[in-house]
């Protein structure tokens, strides 16, 4: 059993061994979702929900407490207990997302959400995807004698019946980010390039005639066509709106409250926060929130490059390469460079499977970049 003065001393070496950089910076990220969900959600919990004004903004802060209490919880594990504690959970994960097709709650034509009677309202994949992570990167780094190439097998054979969950759901967003973390892991792990493109070109090319020739899929055709053909197209409200606000935001914003993108745009304070955070409080917020992103970015790969350990490299290099491509493909979604896909801006979008599984990625990358006990 564990008494008081054992806990208070792991926690004291938890604290001193952190990378207290990298966690300040996950904190203000974490703060500053915050304060844009109570900026953007008010009006829309006063008009919609006939409830107090602060019903999101309160949801959101419970959200970020479990998600602050499940990033120590992962970041003061040790790594072997880390890596261990992962396996299990992606396949505990990827089950969930299996009965997603079977007891998903459908909302706008996709299913992608579990409704349970202790897990309400969560979507499987932001939990999972951390651990695909660290299920791709032990099997790059086991001390098996197998061939490499066996091993690049291994993972692809990992990670197909996500992606084919994915697709059914469906998700095309959600299928890339996944195959794309894939990508970085095993160009990282030293493959030849000509079997990246490789794959690539046959992963394009399968998403393609999925998308094009197969009826479940029309409305993600429509969306694609209604992107490349803005006048001929019906399905770009969203986006068109977004460009407006960012617009009419200028450089310093209408100011706190006086955006009118949340109220007009479902779900604004998840898929274009980007948006609703330019038009209230300018391009210049949004140019910090980069900053911030870019320095956390940084501070990660200055201990990946001092990192000695394969796997924990492998590890890091996957978990900040999943915000950084989550990231952009939010960002652009919000000025039209891509079509609406229904990705979240990581620390900063309202959501709670969002908020927990980067506070997920986050514990894992400050349990590996932690000070190391000789």
């Amino acid at each position: 059993m564990i008494n008081n003065s054992s806990l208070n001393s792991i926690y004291y070496n938890w604290w001193k061994n952190i990378d207290k950089t990298i966690f300040l910076l996950i904190i203000i990220l974490f703060s500053l979702g915050l304060f844009f969900s109570l900026v953007s959600t008010s009006f829309i919990a006063s008009d919609k929900l006939d409830t107090n004004n602060y019903f999101f903004f309160f949801k959101h802060l419970v959200y970020i407490f479990i998600g602050l209490l499940t990033l120590v919880f992962f970041s003061s594990l040790s790594e072997k207990n880390l890596f261990r504690f992962s396996i299990y959970l992606f396949f505990i994960t990827l089950f969930f997302l299996f009965l997603v097709p079977i007891f998903g709650t459908e909302v706008k034509g996709s299913k992608r959400w579990l409704n349970l009677f202790f897990l309400p309202q969560f979507q499987p994949i932001e939990l999972l995807k951390p651990f695909i992570i660290i299920f791709v990167a032990t099997i790059l780094c086991s001390e098996k004698n197998y061939n490499i190439y066996i091993k690049y097998l291994l993972t692809i054979i990992s990670i197909i019946p996500t992606g084919l969950l994915l697709i059914m759901q469906p998700d095309i967003g959600q299928t890339l980010l996944v195959f794309l973390s894939w990508v970085i892991l095993v160009f990282v792990s030293g493959i030849n390039l000509l079997f990246i493109l490789l794959f690539i070109s046959l992963s394009i090319i399968s998403l393609l005639y999925v998308v094009f020739f197969i009826p479940k899929f029309i409305y993600i055709k429509s969306r694609i066509l209604s992107f490349f053909n803005p006048d001929g197209g019906t399905h770009n409200f969203q986006s068109d709106k977004a460009i407006e606000a960012i617009s009419s935001g200028g450089f310093f914003g209408k100011g706190i409250g006086e955006g009118t993108l949340k109220t007009r745009v479902p779900e604004a304070h998840t898929d274009y926060i980007v948006s609703v955070i330019s038009e209230e409080f300018g391009v210049i917020a949004i140019i910090f929130l980069l900053i911030l992103f870019l320095f956390f970015i940084y501070s990660v790969f200055k201990k990946i490059y001092l990192e000695k350990s394969e796997k924990n490299k492998l590890v890091l290099t996957g978990s900040i390469s999943l915000i950084i491509f989550q990231a952009l493909i939010h960002l652009g979604v919000n000025i039209r460079l891509f079509p609406t896909t229904g990705m979240t801006l990581p620390f900063l979008s309202y959501g709670g499977s969002s908020i927990i599984g980067v506070s997920i990625l986050s514990g894992i990358i400050l349990n590996l970049t932690k000070r190391k006990i000789n």
